[in-house]
């Protein structure tokens, strides 16, 4: 039978003997990819060290031998960049498959649904957790609902089956209590598809050393059992894994900098506020670098921006979470009450793609995500001020939307971010930092959120300030 002969090739691609729970997903994966009729969808859900990328891997390899078409998906850029990693295989962001570019018309949507021309393809789309189906700019992109958007394109091709890989532990998208897309009833009351749902559980053998997998599944077993008050972590006798006080800090991010560089050393903290009070502090002590931005400096696009890349290959537009490096500083530019900079930017994450854009020195320090509703209004008009010369309301309104100060891409540095500007990517160290915390705040949703940032880290994960309380079998010294 071709599903035992597809289930074989997966286990033997392994190189390891694969764990009950990972021999159970191998047949109903082989079976889904398999069948002969339209196959609905299929959950792959799995904790942080249960195998879940390297079955994802396995199966990839596979789907490519037995000429059986996939394409790698991630709902963002450094998302796709991990899976594509890990895959062997070239990945894209969902945005950039499903939609296409359409000419601007008013206040019409700049993407629209594109056609999918596959056929007997299996879409595979990784960090689950992350899609919405609910977006602040739904004017945008297809519907403003990724998750309808995507189910519709993937099933208006012929035979197409889709896969969702991600871990429920993980922060649902902002604003909702659940991954819809990882949600079985949420996915079959909405698309009347059946859905098909494995779960991995089991640690692997080979992480079952990782101090940063072993507190991950802690909090993982905290949030199945309703608990409350401070998870138990544990630091000693793991090397992966350790506590630090604000006095070590600058010495351990420096040390981080020196072994992994800057493009794999993050900071996650709880808010806005604190991710600014450590972007100055390492720009200051660590990198000393005075001047406001420098050549060299990692930025993250903190608002989608659809202006600059339209004719780049890579991307149709830059991303929310986009991380780029200044490669180059030409001039600083005040207008219109803001301040700016041209420069040339690096993408990391878009195979080095290079850019000469503008960017709003503003959005560096505030305290809220990127620039607010009424700072956004306020800039439009006073731009508006300069085509008082153009009758037509309209014409004089697409001036502005084309007018390059108006659409200067909102950053903010990216060597400490949010944890949810951080989810869907990986770095070699992190550093977690406990933030402003009471009792009252020991929810679920703190678990989730420390869960999320914890199993950001792949080598080494340092504890920033983190309250004694959750150490309750470690001697202090």
């Amino acid at each position: 039978m071709l599903k035992n002969h597809v289930a074989l090739l997966i286990s033997e691609s392994l190189n390891f003997e694969p764990t009950d729970d990972q021999q159970r997903a191998i047949d109903c994966l082989a079976d889904y990819v398999t069948k002969n009729d339209e196959g609905g969808i299929f959950l792959l859900k799995g904790y942080a060290g249960t195998g879940k990328t390297t079955l994802v891997s396995a199966l990839v390899s596979v789907l490519d031998k037995m000429k059986i078409n996939s394409v790698l998906l991630a709902p963002t850029g450094r998302a796709a960049k991990v899976l594509s990693h890990y895959s062997k295989k070239s990945a894209f962001t969902i945005h950039k498959k499903i939609y296409r570019q359409k000419s601007l018309t008013d206040d019409l949507g700049i993407f629209a649904l594109d056609r999918n021309l596959n056929s007997n393809t299996v879409f595979l789309v990784d960090e689950a957790s992350m899609i919405s189906n609910y977006s602040a700019e739904a004017s945008v992109f297809g519907s403003g609902r990724l998750l309808d958007d995507l189910m519709q394109y993937v099933f208006s091709g012929k035979n197409c089956r889709l896969i969702l890989i991600g871990d429920t532990a993980q922060l649902p998208p902002i604003g909702l209590d659940i991954s819809p897309a990882l949600d079985v009833h949420e996915l079959e009351s909405c698309y009347n598809l059946p859905v098909a749902e494995m779960i991995l559980t089991q640690v692997v053998r080979q992480n079952q050393e990782s101090g940063i997998l072993m507190n991950a599944t802690n909090l993982r077993g905290m949030l199945a059992d309703e608990k409350s008050g401070y998870p138990v972590l544990t630091t000693e006798n793991y090397p992966d894994i350790k506590r630090i006080g604000g006095a070590e800090l600058i010495e351990e991010i420096s040390n981080a900098h020196y072994k992994y560089g800057l493009e794999e050393t993050i900071v996650i903290s709880r808010s806005n506020k604190r991710a600014n009070k450590f972007n100055q502090g390492i720009r200051n002590t660590v990198l000393y670098r005075e001047e406001e931005i420098s050549s060299g400096d990692y930025l993250m696009v903190v608002k989608n921006n659809y202006f600059w890349a339209q004719d780049i290959k890579e991307m149709d537009f830059i991303a929310n979470g986009d991380i780029v490096e200044i490669v180059r500083i030409h001039k600083h530019l005040e207008m219109y009450g803001f301040r700016y900079a041209e420069v040339t930017i690096r993408f990391p994450d878009y195979k080095d793609v290079e850019l000469d854009t503008m960017i709003m020195l503003d959005t560096l320090d505030i305290e809220t995500a990127s620039l607010g509703y009424e700072e956004n209004k306020k800039l439009f008009f006073t731009i508006a001020e300069d085509y008082a010369d153009i009758r037509s309301k309209k014409k004089r309104y697409e001036k502005v939307r084309d007018n390059k100060f108006f659409n200067a891409l909102q950053v903010k540095f990216s060597y400490a971010v949010t944890c949810h500007k951080a989810q869907g990517g990986q770095w070699k160290t992190v550093f977690v930092d406990q933030g402003y915390l009471t009792d009252e705040l020991l929810t679920a949703e703190y678990y989730r959120w420390l869960y999320t940032a914890v199993t950001r880290a792949t080598e080494k994960l340092f504890l920033v300030n983190f309250k004694k309380e959750f150490f309750p079998n470690e001697n202090e010294n």
